[in-house]
Formats: C-alpha cells, structure tokens, sequence
C-alpha cells in the first residue's frame, strides 16, 4: 500500500461505543501507513472534510431504530457526487439481531445515486445505553471480541476483500417505518428533565454530540429541540441525575468497565437475546481463530495484532 494514501472516518457516537471502534480503524490503518482523520460528526458540518480527498472513506455510527442517527442523514446530504467513490460503514449496537443489518440500506439509497458504492459493511456488539444495562463483565467481552474483529476487518478494508451483511426482508421498508424515531426523539428531548441532585458539573452540556443541552442564565441545565437520543447525558451523570422523558424507564446510567471487569455477577436479562448473542460469540470466535492460522508473519507484528492475542488469552 502506498505511503501517501489517506482515509477518512465520519463518526457519530454518543456514549462512545462507536468512537471506539472507529479508534481502533484509525489506529490499524495507520500502522499501515494510511494517514487517518478521525471526523467528529455533530450538528455542525462546517470544516467537513472532502470525501473526494480520501482513498478510504468510513461512515461509522449506532443504531438509532433500525436506521443511522439523523446527524449520518444530515452529512451525507452534504457529500458531493463523485464517480464509483467507494465506502465502508462500521456501526453498533446493543443485540445482534439480523433486521439490525438494514441501517446500510436507507443510506446506501441516497449515496448510490451520487457514485458512491459500498464495499464492506460490520455489525459490532456493544454494550447498552438505554433500555437495560449489561453487566461489567459482559461488556468486557463485546469490546474484547470487537477490538480483534476490527483488525481483521480494518485490514480487509484496506486489502479490497468485500464483505456485506445479511440482508433482512422488506429492509428498506422497515427501516423507513421506524425513522419516525428521528422527528419524536426531537420532540422527547424537550420532555427532559434535571432533578434537584443535579452537581452542575456541565458533564451533559460538554458531551452532547448535537450540543442540545445548555446553561440558561441562572445556570440551570435545559435542552434544546434537537435531541438524538443517544442519552450519552443520562448515561455519564455521576449522579443519574437527568431524567428521559417518556422512556424515563430505559434509562440507564454509568459508565462500563471494561478493563477488569468484577466477575461472576449475575445480569437481570441473561436469556435476552440469547441464541444471537451465541451465534454472535461463535461466529467471531471462528472468524478470530481463522485469522490467526492464516494470518502473515508481517500482521502478527503489528502492535494491534495484540488484540488478537488479548482474545486468545
């Protein structure tokens, strides 16, 4: 691979599942030798960078109903039409359900008719923000599993190996049905509220990925009309002090340990999903093992292929 060749990454993430991921691209194609820019995407397309100035060119988000969060809307309204320009997208969620596979679709229909084609497309596990928690140690093994998937995956971007998702019937349609969520996420966000405890550490205010929330002038927190849902301020309050409107009882606070985990607590929710996260589990444990049997001597002296290693311990 030429030393001068260069990617781009337009990253949505809200509490930060899928900025690790992205991290983790970024890291790998670096090491060999593709300069990388990390793009913060928000409500703010000022300083977006050119896609037609990259050879590489990522969309990375969560899964918002089956669909891309509207800011992944927003930008890619932005892209200029160019010719056969090829993209990949990583994105995550919390189950690994095969109907989450559509959120490509709606995209990819409005990037095609601009040039654009897609060449490889990846499903990451990530632990949940809202609707229940995962334990520590559960989480723990999602970011294990994702972090030696995305070598893999990172590097079949850069050596041209295609991959694609299971498809989902009627996807486009389901998906279309369900991007109600954009518009009434908007409209909950105004349904928010911050209890009494409230330390006014400005916490949610500087993590917005949409810069909804913000001091009015008697330094109380209030929030605009532009809420994505991610709940990244819900989730980091040290104090659980926000409250999220009409899904108040999917709130779910703190952050996840992932680097030693406490072990052997007992999640709430051990049967949810559990024949998807299974096949998730098995079908990456044999991509893994697969790789490092064939895997060159050149990879396996990258310093990411620790995160191979790390998998196998």
């Amino acid at each position: 691979m030429s030393e001068n060749k260069k990617a781009v990454i337009y990253c949505f993430s809200g509490t930060g599942n899928t900025e690790k991921a992205a991290k983790e691209y970024k890291k790998i194609f670096e090491e060999n030798s593709i300069e990388t820019l990390l793009y913060n995407v928000g409500d703010n397309f000022d300083n977006m960078p050119n896609p037609e100035n990259y050879d590489y060119v990522g969309l990375a988000y969560p899964i918002h109903g089956f669909n891309a969060p509207y800011p992944i809307f927003d930008l890619i309204k932005l892209f200029p039409k160019l010719d056969n320009k090829k993209i990949f997208i990583i994105k995550t969620s919390g189950e690994p359900l095969t109907i989450n596979n559509i959120s490509s679709e709606p995209l990819m229909a409005r990037l095609k008719p601009k040039g654009y084609i897609l060449t490889n497309e990846y499903h990451y596990i990530m632990p949940y923000n809202i609707i229940f928690r995962h334990t520590d140690e559960f989480a723990a093994k999602m970011w294990k599993t994702a972090k030696a998937l995305c070598v893999i995956e990172a590097n079949e971007v850069l050596q041209g190996k295609e991959c694609f998702l299971k498809k989902f019937p009627f996807g486009r349609f389901i998906a279309f049905l369900f991007r109600i969520e954009h518009p009434a996420m908007k409209v909950n966000g105004n349904l928010f509220r911050v209890k009494k405890i409230c330390t006014h550490c400005n916490l949610c205010v500087k993590k917005c990925p949409v810069n909804n929330i913000y001091n009015d002038e008697n330094g109380n927190i209030k929030f605009k009309n532009k809420c994505v849902m991610c709940t990244s301020c819900a989730f980091r309050c040290p104090v659980d002090a926000i409250n999220i409107g009409i899904l108040n009882f999917w709130r779910v606070n703190g952050v996840y340990k992932f680097e030693n985990p406490p072990t052997g607590i007992k999640g709430k929710h051990d049967n949810y999903c559990k024949k998807a996260y299974d096949r998730y589990f098995a079908d990456a444990d044999k991509k893994i093992h697969n790789y490092v049997r064939s895997a060159e001597e050149e990879y396996k002296q990258k310093s990411y292929y620790k995160n191979i290693e790390n998998y196998i311990l």
